[in-house]
């Protein structure tokens, strides 16, 4: 039997925010992300959301035993669902689930919340690592919602699995930013 695995697309993407050492490129059909924002959190939170014709990479991991606990436990604000039909992947023919954070789960935020760049910055290393360059631009390319403001946490990272980049990695974070205009603020 094989187990059944989760389809990352965020931080999951950063091989060392997890102990799931099988995680394989994989690509989610139909999908896109998203920073939802959601009442009674001043932080955004990366989800991905149903989009016809959209495509996103990330990584598929399998989860042993089918003990989702941990995972669950670290997904907690999102609901899991079923994306096998929608998952391309080299592990054969394993069941695949996505974390996603439906519109109507939580309540609306009234502002826009803030995207952590020490959690911004744990994404682009994976993408980074896993995809190279190309990887990190389609990553920003493939998400809505940079016109939330960016919170520059790097010199005292709110992110609990936040990790320690390089140049080159902060740099491509700081330019796709740029790119699309993000408002950087201190607090």
């Amino acid at each position: 039997m094989i187990a059944p695995c989760f389809f990352g697309y965020g931080s999951l993407v950063n091989r060392a925010t997890h102990s799931y050492p099988d995680a394989v490129p994989a690509t989610a059909r139909g999908w896109r992300r998203l920073w939802r924002h959601t009442a009674g959190r001043r932080t955004a939170i990366l989800t991905a959301v149903p989009c016809p014709g959209c495509d996103i990479q990330g990584l598929v991991a399998s989860v042993p035993g089918a003990d989702w606990a941990a995972l669950d436990r670290r997904e907690a604000a999102y609901d899991r669902v079923d994306a096998t039909a929608d998952v391309v992947h080299g592990r054969g023919k394993a069941e695949v689930a996505i974390y996603t954070i439906p519109a109507d789960k939580h309540p609306a935020a009234d502002a826009p919340g803030l995207i952590l760049l020490s959690y911004l910055d744990v994404v682009v290393q994976g993408y980074m690592a896993e995809f190279g360059t190309e990887g990190v631009l389609n990553f920003f390319a493939t998400t809505d919602g940079w016109d939330a403001p960016v919170l520059n946490d790097r010199g005292n990272p709110v992110y609990p699995r936040h990790q320690i980049l390089t140049a080159e990695e902060r740099g491509l974070t700081d330019a796709a930013l740029a790119e699309r205009g993000a408002r950087i603020v201190t607090d």
